[in-house]
């Protein structure tokens, strides 16, 4: 069954739990599709976990065009959200637009999210106003790390959560389909949750929401170096994948790959050294 807006949506009305995972290339979007996963992010979080930046405020429109087509190209049923990157959507309404447009377009996304609250309500509304899906971020905001002073939980006191409520709700009402709820506590993100019709979408946000979505190389166990609170490993992928690689190396260098069974015979056979005589 093809996802869309509406079956997202009649999934929270069911209490029926939204899936999502990252991708970034046609190859692991084909076998989330396959797996049956709802909805597909192509993230900005590319930046880090693809191209090795330290954050995602490198990342281009030609970066995010680039790898949503080849994720649109292998998710047949999964619904696909791409990400506005930095500075993509901030500058104007218009550039907002455009952006939007050329992901839709040229990326062939089936929505896009962008991060932010009342601020970028205007953007939200004209986008939407264009006929473009468009998904909300909220909580910790990867492209405001300079902002917040690292990656950290918000809405942790009163004032806080008051201000990501109103948010919340002033995103619905600008024309949200969904909600990225990042590092808020369960609690808080229970509460948003219940109180607006569009889904919550939560990453470090609890159960409480309508959905789940993790990086999935995070998921799979891809990297040793860090692991964030709220992930859990679904697969050790990351030894498995060295321990693969380690093992053609040693095979390759010790000539036991390729073996028999791994090449190609000739339909005739072919005496070489007389071969030889008959080029010269």
């Amino acid at each position: 069954m093809k996802n869309t807006i509406a079956t997202i949506k009649e999934q929270k009305k069911n209490g029926e739990k939204i899936t999502m995972l990252t991708a970034y290339d046609y190859s692991t979007a084909k076998l989330m599709d396959e797996a049956g996963i709802n909805t597909i992010l192509v993230g900005d979080s590319l930046g880090m976990v693809m191209l090795g930046y330290e954050d995602t405020i490198s990342v281009t429109m030609e970066d995010m065009i680039h790898h949503t087509a080849a994720v649109a190209r292998g998710a047949k049923n999964a619904f696909v959200v791409a990400d506005m990157p930095f500075m993509s959507y901030q500058t104007s309404v218009y550039d907002a637009v455009v952006n939007a447009g050329r992901l839709m377009k040229e990326g062939r996304a089936n929505a896009v999210k962008l991060e932010g609250g009342v601020e970028v309500c205007p953007q939200i509304k004209a986008i939407v106003d264009s006929s473009i899906p468009v998904i909300a971020h909220l909580g910790l905001t990867p492209q405001s790390v300079n902002a917040f002073g690292g990656f950290k939980v918000q809405g942790k006191d009163e004032a806080a959560a008051i201000k990501l409520i109103n948010e919340a709700k002033a995103i619905e009402k600008a024309g949200a389909c969904a909600v990225v709820l990042e590092c808020v506590p369960e609690k808080l993100a229970a509460y948003i949750t219940s109180i607006l019709d569009i889904p919550t979408i939560g990453i470090g946000a609890g159960a409480g929401c309508d959905g789940q979505v993790l990086v999935y190389q995070d998921m799979l166990g891809m990297y040793s170096d860090f692991t964030p609170k709220f992930v859990k490993k679904f697969g050790d992928i990351g030894n498995m994948m060295k321990e693969a690689f380690a093992s053609y190396i040693k095979e390759t260098q010790d000539g036991s790959f390729p073996a028999s069974e791994h090449t190609f015979k000739m339909e005739t056979e072919i005496n070489f050294e007389e071969l030889a005589d008959k080029l010269k």
